[in-house]
């Protein structure tokens, strides 16, 4: 099963820019321009081409998705790279999820990809233990579980109110998501993968990822196979993630687990992440959000969209021009040109403008 593509890519490669609200825009403006200066003498080009899908436009015009977007993203583009989304100005389930999570069912990205490393000793919290080499992957199914919007309200507003959201797990969107995380494991030479669920309370909806885990897993033999509970896996986490290899869950426990990877590894300005459906236009953004607290203060870190775009690069066959991109950001918390989050002194734009710098001068 090819589950990705490898190897090297040439020609020009269409990528599709959405910053989005707060912060989005001017982190991806960095990623942007650390992506030109990546690829400026390389054989492989990318060129960009922004879409102003954001709360100021929703506001203007009701627009969230225009008419034919997605369609036009997986005819035009061969990757999209996204900001972020959330305004408080505008309700999230008005625009915020129906851009992000409406891509993400409507592209049918199933595979959403978060790993966590530690690039340097002081930014994990449990370096006082000892505790430095962090190297893991979550593999969060995407597209079904309870962020599918199934559910609703009876009696709302009355003291007898009922709220109830369904846990939508089939066969084909566990299956294939419990195969990406073997198939990842043997691609990148990991030789363990975890399982998490909570099947022990959840009966139905767990039970399924029980038994098909059960028979997938037979069919690797040579990767060491665990399921923990996904209460015991977070214990675990914060006791050694040094344990774990690939961790594959349902899009609930993976989106909170893969947080809490993020902070074993030094905070969301570092975390990327990736929305993949394997050999197909995808989506790739930083995990922190929109941050509006902090936008247009140049004090957001632009470190988790660059390293989201060297997932985009990997997705794309550009595998030597991604690890250029991760080794900068390694070199930029080495020496403290970083922001302020990460023990550096710099803006955002500076920060951007070290990464550049250093990807040009070590293709």
């Amino acid at each position: 099963m090819d589950l990705q593509p490898a190897g090297t890519s040439t020609g020009t490669k269409r990528i599709a820019v959405i910053p989005g609200d707060g912060i989005g825009p001017e982190v991806t403006r960095e990623a942007v321009k650390v992506l030109t200066a990546a690829t400026s003498r390389g054989p492989a080009k990318l060129q960009f081409t922004e879409f102003d899908w954001g709360a100021e436009r929703f506001l203007h015009d009701a627009t969230s998705l225009p008419a034919g977007a997605v369609e036009m993203l997986n005819r035009d583009f061969d990757a999209i790279l996204f900001g972020a989304v959330g305004d408080p100005r505008v309700p999230s389930n008005q625009h915020a999820a129906e851009i992000l999570l409406g891509l993400r069912a409507k592209l049918d990205l199933y595979v959403n990809l978060r790993p966590v490393e530690l690039f340097d000793d002081t930014l994990t919290p449990l370096r006082n233990r000892g505790i430095r080499d962090i190297n893991f992957v979550v593999v969060r199914e995407n597209t079904e579980g309870l962020y599918v919007g199934v559910g609703g309200h009876f009696q709302r507003g009355t003291p007898h109110e009922v709220a109830v959201q369904e846990d939508v797990n089939t066969r084909r969107g566990v299956e294939r998501i419990l195969r990406y995380a073997f198939e990842y494991a043997l691609r990148h030479e990991k030789r363990r993968v975890c399982m998490s669920d909570k099947s022990n309370a959840i009966n139905f909806g767990h039970e399924i990822w029980q038994r098909i885990f059960n028979e997938v897993k037979a069919e690797y033999a040579n990767i060491e196979a665990r399921h923990l509970y996904v209460d015991a896996l977070a214990m675990e986490l914060v006791r050694d993630p040094r344990q774990f290899d690939v961790i594959v869950t349902c899009n609930l426990f993976g989106d909170i687990l893969s947080d809490l990877g993020a902070q074993l590894a030094g905070g969301l300005g570092l975390a990327p992440s990736g929305n993949i459906h394997p050999g197909r236009v995808s989506l790739f953004e930083p995990v922190h959000g929109s941050a509006p607290n902090i936008a247009g203060k140049n004090l957001a870190n632009p470190a988790g969209s660059v390293l989201a775009s060297a997932l985009m690069l990997d997705h794309l066959g550009m595998p030597a021009t991604a690890d250029s991109l991760r080794a900068a950001v390694r070199a930029s918390i080495r020496d403290k040109r970083t922001t302020r989050d990460i023990g550096g002194n710099l803006g955002t734009r500076e920060a951007g403008d070290w990464l550049a710098e250093f990807v040009a001068a070590h293709p």
